[in-house]
């Protein structure tokens, strides 16, 4: 199995009034102008080292991903800085990029660059993941939503002949326009860096990654919707006559290790809580409906989602009524409650999490069971912990990760070797045969 770690890398400001409001923030709405630059570089600087223990403590990799103009997410523009820097102060971990939003990038041929320097760099541990992203990155960027899957796809192609054809060449696509390609950098792994996929709800990219061969990790989502998920990959791999394995499923879900299950119990539930994410179960986000239902962004048929959609905390937004949730939203929003009545909510919304596998908390002993129901139930190959997000504080987070790397995580390799899960880096996706150390550097 790969094993990986992942936060969001949110601004965590505890003195700010708008950080301690029981209101959930709307997406989009907070000015930049909260910032305090000196507490914002102590947090990129905390999130790095973690990293580096992350490293040092044995996981596989770890994951990076880029959400635009919205606190929840630090990594939205930096995100391939990040990737540079770790490449460069790591040593065996995988960088996962999952991912850049290809659509908002009217110069592919920078990623082209960027990302092979990040890959040349790290001698060859880069993965590439490509996004659509949401109503909020095409908003920020001025980017055109009924393009955005033409766009996509297109600057997909396009990378790929760069990262694989001997220039100089000419590009005149739909959307992108080059007389001359003939980047200075080439992909330290040939042909190019393993390419991953992640999704939530968009049933056309996962069936163009299961058409591509490409890794789909699904982002926490609910196990048996996730299931439906994972089988619509199989369909339509075997309708491009090949059996997709573990080694092309990925799935990521929050876990918090610590030392008494009361202990896992309240400094887990701050996994929820700080600044609110929209795409988060639990969180106290809320989504923003000019940003999330933009003309031609959507799909204008259900059918055009994955059954995780029938829990999605930003369906209603994108103009979707399910009729269910994950959480009663109107117990805990626009209300004036005292602080009591919130936490009560906010606590009754955290249990909720849990019940449902949303979360999993506890000591060593008590989430290997709960880890290994999630690997039996979905299969998956490559998985994330996403762990030290919310409210965490950076000691929470260190403590946590010490704990997964002595107890947590040989107990969960142990586990995927008797469940025969084999990840990217074991079973090459693309023609489904075993990868040895020679292939993973040379030809992934």
């Amino acid at each position: 199995m790969f094993l990986g770690y992942f936060t969001e890398r949110p601004y965590q400001d505890r003195s700010a009034d708008w950080y301690q409001s029981a209101l959930p923030i709307l997406d989009l709405s907070l000015s930049n102008g909260v910032i305090d630059p000196h507490l914002q570089a102590d947090l990129y600087h905390r999130y790095l080292d973690e990293k580096l223990y992350v490293e040092e403590m044995g996981f596989d990799g770890v994951m990076l991903n880029s959400h635009h103009s919205t606190p929840f997410c630090m990594g939205g523009g930096p995100m391939n800085n990040e990737a540079a820097i770790l490449a460069r102060l790591t040593t065996k971990a995988k960088i996962v990029l999952l991912g850049n939003v290809l659509p908002i990038w009217d110069d592919p041929l920078w990623l082209v660059e960027e990302l092979g320097m990040i890959d040349v760099l790290s001698r060859g541990r880069l993965v590439s993941g490509w996004v659509r992203g949401t109503g909020s990155e095409s908003f920020s960027h001025n980017a055109q939503p009924p393009y955005n899957w033409e766009r996509f796809q297109e600057a997909h192609d396009f990378i790929i002949k760069a990262w694989t054809t001997p220039g100089p060449f000419r590009w005149e696509g739909d959307h992108y326009q080059y007389r001359y390609v003939n980047p200075w950098v080439r992909p330290y792994q040939q042909p190019h860096p393993q390419i991953w996929v992640p999704g939530s709800i968009s049933r056309a990219t996962v069936e163009w990654a299961a058409r591509h061969r490409y890794v789909y990790v699904m982002l926490d989502s609910q196990l048996h919707l996730t299931e439906q998920v994972f089988e619509i990959y199989r369909q339509e791999a075997r309708r491009n006559g090949y059996e997709a394995g573990s080694q092309h499923l990925g799935y990521m879900f929050r876990v918090h290790v610590d030392d008494t299950e009361e202990k896992a119990y309240e400094t887990g539930r701050k996994l929820i809580e700080g600044v609110g994410n929209v795409f988060l179960d639990g969180s106290n986000g809320q989504a923003n409906i000019w940003a999330q239902n933009l003309p031609g962004l959507n799909p204008r048929k259900k059918s055009g989602y994955l059954p995780t959609v029938e829990y999605d905390r930003v369906a209603a937004a994108r103009g979707l009524a399910t009729g269910k949730s994950v959480t009663d939203e109107e117990s805990w929003k626009h209300e004036d409650v005292s602080r009591e009545e919130h936490d009560r909510r906010r606590y009754e919304i955290w249990d909720g999490v849990l019940e449902r596998y949303a979360a999993i908390v506890g000591t060593p002993d008590t989430v290997l069971p709960k880890i290994r129901h999630v690997l039996e139930t979905l299969r998956p190959g490559n998985v994330f912990f996403w762990h030290g997000d919310g409210d965490m504080s950076h000691e929470e987070s260190m403590h946590g990760i010490r704990l997964f790397g002595e107890y947590v995580l040989p107990a969960v390799r142990e586990m995927g070797q008797e469940l025969e899960l084999k990840s990217a880096f074991e079973i090459d996706t693309q023609t489904n045969q075993p990868l040895d150390d020679t292939t993973l550097t040379s030809n992934v």
